[in-house]
């Protein structure tokens, strides 16, 4: 196997601008928008070996390599994507896009509105899936990519791969489902709600227009993403790698932080609080509750699907609660149903729904052996 060190290097982030209207799921219309991107590896020269990466919902277009060599960490799916990896750029030309109502560059609530010029905020657009997958379809176009010989993404992201196979099933020659489902279950939609009622209620939130006030709701965000970071995690790994551990060895009795998995949880909300625009939180999870493919089909699933030209590639993960393996299993029956080629493997790992991003060695085998297959087929 490859040095996993292999690396695409250093890497800079591209911006194209459209001025041709979006009109939304909801109705809203986007007279001119922008989208921030990365690419990595060389399109060939009839454009057939692209692989579009779709993100999760904390995610975004830098996917691999870094910055400045000073940089500490790497793109957010840097073990999976580089030279020799399993989505090989000496292959594959990788494109990774940061969506629409985004906080990383692309058009969304912290960019300036054109008819005030103050940020969007509140007057930002609800998005969904669907807006995703037809702007992604307006770069690709930009780009010179007629069809991806791969869709894939993790959670969130798989959501966008399935939308890609029946909005645009002459576009799409393989997606990559992963750690994902064809709609959210009531406990999800739970959980999201309270973590939106988390920063709608942050007194610093404001209604959204907070960026008026010179403020920031980070109480309210950091205490979404700690709820959100209960759930990407397993009850085995957070015990494994915490249990019942004490900072300082004993009892404290007061409120403070005296274990050690209560410390981990506010460093990762404080951490996020400073990194991500709470109206781009509110408006992914809002995409995660609204995307069902099958309620245009009286709940059909195959129906839905129905249209996609695409092969399939569905994976899971054992210890996955937010996303379970059941989940994947019914969108594989749906894709059997409706007559696809599909393939599933249910991996065993105990990190979680956040598996989707780790290095599990059965995993990363999974994902080299189909690719090396998609690679073949588009002569890469």
């Amino acid at each position: 196997m490859t040095d996993s060190s292999s690396s695409v290097g250093l890497v800079r982030d591209e911006r194209a601008a459209f001025v041709t209207p979006l009109t939304l799921c909801s109705g809203s219309v986007l007279a001119a928008y922008e989208l921030v991107f990365e690419t990595y590896g060389t399109l060939n020269a009839d454009a057939s070996n692209a692989i579009l990466i779709c993100h999760a919902l904390s995610g975004h277009h830098h996917v691999a390599g870094r910055y400045a060599e000073t940089d500490k960490a790497a793109g957010w799916w840097d073990n999976m994507v580089g030279p020799g990896k399993p989505i090989d750029t000496d292959r594959f030309f990788v494109v990774g896009v940061n969506n629409l109502g985004g906080c990383h560059g692309s058009t969304g609530p912290s960019s300036a509105n054109p008819d005030t010029g103050q940020p969007w905020g509140s007057a930002f657009p609800l998005v969904t899936v669907a807006d995703w997958v037809c702007a992604q379809a307006r770069l690709a176009d930009r780009l010179g990519i007629e069809c991806w010989a791969a869709v894939i993404g993790g959670s969130l992201g798989g959501m966008q791969a399935l939308e890609w196979s029946v909005r645009y099933p002459d576009r799409v020659r393989h997606a990559l489902v992963i750690a994902s489902a064809p709609k959210l279950s009531a406990q999800n939609i739970a959980f999201n709600d309270v973590a939106r009622q988390a920063i709608l209620t942050d007194p610093e939130f404001h209604g959204g227009d907070f960026y008026a006030h010179g403020v920031l709701p980070r109480r309210g965000l950091r205490l979404a993403r700690m709820l959100g970071h209960i759930t990407y995690l397993s009850d085995d790994g957070m015990g494994e790698k915490f249990g019942r551990m004490l900072r300082s060895g004993e009892y404290k009795f007061g409120y403070d932080v005296e274990f050690e998995i209560e410390s981990y949880l506010r460093y990762q909300g404080d951490k996020f609080s400073d990194r991500f625009d709470a109206n781009t939180y509110l408006l992914m999870t809002k995409a995660l509750d609204y995307f069902d493919p099958a309620a245009a089909h009286a709940g059909d699933l195959a129906a839905a699907l129905a249209p996609a030209r695409a092969e399939f590639l569905v994976a899971s993960f054992t210890s996955d609660w937010r996303f379970s393996p059941a989940r994947s299993r019914e969108t594989v029956k749906a894709l059997i149903a409706a007559g696809k080629r599909v393939s599933y493997a249910e991996i065993e790992s105990a990190h979680g729904h956040d598996a989707f991003l780790m290095t599990d060695p059965p995993y990363v085998a999974l994902m080299r052996a189909y690719l090396d297959r998609v690679a073949q087929e588009a002569g890469a």
